[in-house]
């Protein structure tokens, strides 16, 4: 594949990815039988500020990549859009899927969203432009203060996590199903989606693990 075609791929892996990965949200939320941490956070702040959901994702992507700057942590092209991107398809996604009435129903979606979430996570991701902010703070504290970066993601996560559900946001069976399958599927779609770099060249932008668990990506 020549780098022109390599360079396509990439770009259009990476808008796919992203508008899949808030409509992946989209379903979770409107499954209602539980979110991501950072979801969960995202969605205790609109119930109670009345902001529409999509604009707490952008502001609090933005808020986390500010908190680079301390930890001189650079962002691709890729971080900018994950930012800037997918709050604006979550909101259009919530105009027209609705929960559904039946239990076995709210399953179904989200079983879809999580799936489509480890599809867009790989493709976003495997463009190669950028790990998402939640990930790049991780990583950017593992390399500035030699924090282990498991350790990190657990105080953030449960911390989002316990302010999102005193906020109001939604934690149930849903919640726990994501923390344990979502790594396991991103581990499957991630290397198979990958961008390959062309012959001779290295890799511009840095990638990194996905931002979920913990998405959200808000």
């Amino acid at each position: 594949m020549t780098p022109r075609r390599i360079l396509v791929r990439r770009w259009g892996q990476l808008l796919l990815g992203l508008f899949f990965y808030g409509n992946a949200v989209a379903l979770l939320i409107q499954a209602d039988v539980g979110l991501d941490p950072w979801t969960v956070f995202a969605q205790g702040l609109e119930v109670q500020t009345g902001l529409s959901i999509g604009v707490i994702v952008v502001l609090i992507g933005a808020g986390v990549l500010l908190l680079w700057i301390p930890i001189r942590q650079k962002p691709g092209i890729g971080t900018v859009l994950n930012v800037l991107l997918i709050g604006p398809v979550i909101d259009l996604t919530m105009l027209v899927v609705t929960t559904p009435d039946q239990l076995w129903a709210q399953w179904l979606m989200f079983a879809a969203g999580l799936a489509l979430l480890a599809v867009a996570t790989g493709l976003y991701i495997g463009a190669r432009f950028g790990p998402g902010p939640r990930d790049g703070l991780m990583t950017g504290a593992h390399a500035r203060f030699g924090w282990k970066i498991w350790k990190v993601r657990t105080v953030v996560e449960v911390t989002v996590l316990t302010i999102g559900w005193v906020l109001g946001g939604t934690v149930g069976f849903g919640t726990v199903a994501f923390a344990l399958l979502i790594g396991p599927m991103v581990g499957f779609t991630l290397p198979r989606l990958r961008v390959p770099e062309p012959s001779g060249l290295t890799d511009p932008e840095p990638s990194a693990a996905p931002d979920e668990p913990g998405t959200a990506p808000a």
